[in-house]
């Protein structure tokens, strides 16, 4: 990576801003219907309506001329990173875990970036890249301790913050991809097109990983109005608008200063999850945002 970073403009603020926000909603939303659909099955009907969607916008994707089919490969794996595992583990973690707690572990995504930055792409890490991601992560732990830093020592893991370690460590591979390789032009220049591209085989993915779950376990699905307007909001904002804001914002600032807008995703949830799961949020969370803000400016600025 250049040691040269992009400026961060309002723009770029804005598009990676919507994201953690609309994402935090996805994991208040993913937690209220746990009951009502097995989250397997929740991730699939997800990038069906994504897919319904996008397909007035990009069906010429699906063409036999169109530039997708001469790199199936490589969208073959940004969809089964960034549509078929992150979210699959997302619902799987918010099965036992709160949306707080997913996000928080979510929000190692910076540490995980900088790791698989040096390790795979032959990435240069500055010292203040360093720097902004351990701020950040201070915020995340002073929220995960509840502001007791004593909590940490007694802190354990339940099954939902294994699975999101591991989505979050897909992601990180997802996002290096997305930035470090180059769509054909016909591709680039329409967004509506390029999600397309991931989503044709994410769906594939995500319908693989759905049907294994009807075979193997007591999955489930209660429809209902609940039901249809929580996956009309998933299927809408955190699946095209947010992955919309995400690509293109990835795309100006760079995969590691753009990682650090996803520590604003527990702080988002916990308001969320206090107008919407009666979890009031407390006076640590404003000290968090003020460190997570902090970590983005130090890791961004040239």
């Amino acid at each position: 990576m250049s040691t040269s970073q992009p400026r961060l403009t309002s723009l770029t603020v804005l598009l990676l801003t919507v994201p953690p926000l609309l994402w935090a909603g996805n994991a208040v939303v993913g937690r209220l219907v746990r009951e009502l659909v097995s989250p397997l099955t929740l991730n699939f009907v997800r990038w069906v309506i994504a897919f319904v969607l996008l397909l007035p916008l990009a069906a010429s994707v699906l063409r036999s001329g169109s530039p997708l089919w001469a790199h199936w490969k490589r969208y073959a794996v940004l969809g089964l990173l960034g549509i078929g595992l992150y979210n699959a583990f997302q619902y799987l973690a918010l099965q036992t875990s709160t949306p707080i707690n997913v996000t928080l572990v979510g929000s190692s995504l910076p540490l995980w970036m900088l790791a698989v930055g040096m390790l795979f792409f032959g990435a240069r890490i500055s010292t203040r890249e360093i720097a902004g991601a351990l701020l950040s992560m201070l915020g995340v732990l002073l929220v995960l301790s509840r502001g007791e830093w004593r909590q940490l020592i007694a802190l354990r893991l339940v099954p939902g913050d294994l699975y999101m370690i591991l989505g979050t460590i897909a992601w990180a591979f997802y996002s290096w991809l997305l930035a470090r390789t180059h769509e054909p032009k016909q591709v680039r220049q329409d967004w509506a097109a390029f999600l397309m591209a991931q989503l044709v085989f994410g769906l594939a993915w995500s319908g693989a990983l759905a049907a294994g779950e009807w075979t193997l376990t007591d999955a489930h699905i209660d429809l209902g109005w609940p039901l249809v307007a929580a996956m009309a909001f998933i299927g809408i904002g955190p699946a095209v608008v947010a992955y919309r804001c995400w690509g293109t914002g990835v795309q100006r600032a760079g995969p590691q200063a753009a990682s650090i807008f996803m520590n604003l995703t527990p702080l988002f949830a916990a308001v969320l999850s206090a107008a919407f799961l009666r979890e009031a949020p407390h006076w640590y969370h404003g000290v968090a945002f003020v460190l997570i803000v902090s970590g983005i400016v130090v890791a961004s600025r040239r």
